[in-house]
């Protein structure tokens, strides 16, 4: 069970199992305030159970260990999930009642002021994703957990959903966790790169530890084993 630690985002010896696999295992990972964090790793490496664990969504999973979050937490979803039989600013403060003036700054600070009262089914793919982001920014959460927000996204929407995620970032200040398979995202955006292999922190990248964009992508893509040109490394 995720616990309210104040500000600091702490998980210890965190482990979990699906049948007879052993998805995390003991795993630790500690995030500051204000952390631009992004996790990379293969496919079925553990990247959304860490991020259901943190999110508490996971209590029916054996495992153990312990996942201490601060008090508010809120998680995008690569589906933008919005109810479709309610507008916009409804699905934005859903759970949250007479919050609509909240809920208006928030479609404004994501550029959809004025589309408060539009239907889902009437918005593009990114502009759904825009109403996720301020569903979850009106909570003002201290931990922002995104689930690959942008992997449905077509390449320029995705551009613009960088910068605009940064942006929000550095308006709020949550600490974030980004889980994505774009090693190039996860530069773009985060201050510090973890990939997760075999149930674990098998690497780390600081982007402001002076290493080139170019040396970094090279170190993260080693880490993957994959190669420069996108192929998967032999086993030794």
């Amino acid at each position: 069970m995720a616990t309210d630690v104040g500000e600091l985002t702490r998980v210890q010896g965190l482990t979990r199992v699906y049948g007879d696999r052993t998805v995390l295992d003991g795993l630790d990972l500690e995030l500051a305030p204000g952390e631009f964090v992004a996790l990379l790793g293969r496919s079925g490496s553990g990247k959304s159970t860490l991020l259901r664990a943190l999110a508490g969504l996971d209590g029916d999973v054996a495992g153990a260990g312990t996942v201490e979050v601060p008090g508010g937490v809120s998680v995008v979803f690569q589906d933008a999930r919005l109810l479709p039989w309610q507008r916009v600013l409804p699905n934005v403060i859903l759970g949250l009642p007479g919050a609509e003036r909240r809920g208006r700054e928030s479609l404004a600070e994501v550029g959809l002021a004025g589309r408060e009262r539009a239907w889902p089914n009437e918005l593009s793919g990114g502009e759904q994703q825009r109403v996720a982001l301020a569903r979850s920014l009106v909570r003002e959460p201290r931990l922002l957990l995104a689930d690959e927000p942008f992997g449905a996204l077509d390449a320029l929407t995705r551009l613009r959903m960088h910068g605009l995620l940064r942006r929000l970032f550095e308006q709020h200040r949550p600490a974030v966790l980004l889980v994505t398979h774009d090693v190039d995202e996860a530069i773009a955006l985060a201050d510090r790169v973890l990939v997760l292999d075999d149930g674990r922190i098998a690497a780390e990248q600081r982007l402001d530890a002076g290493a080139s964009p170019a040396e970094t992508r090279a170190e993260l893509l080693r880490a993957l084993g994959v190669t420069q040109d996108g192929r998967r490394e032999k086993s030794s």
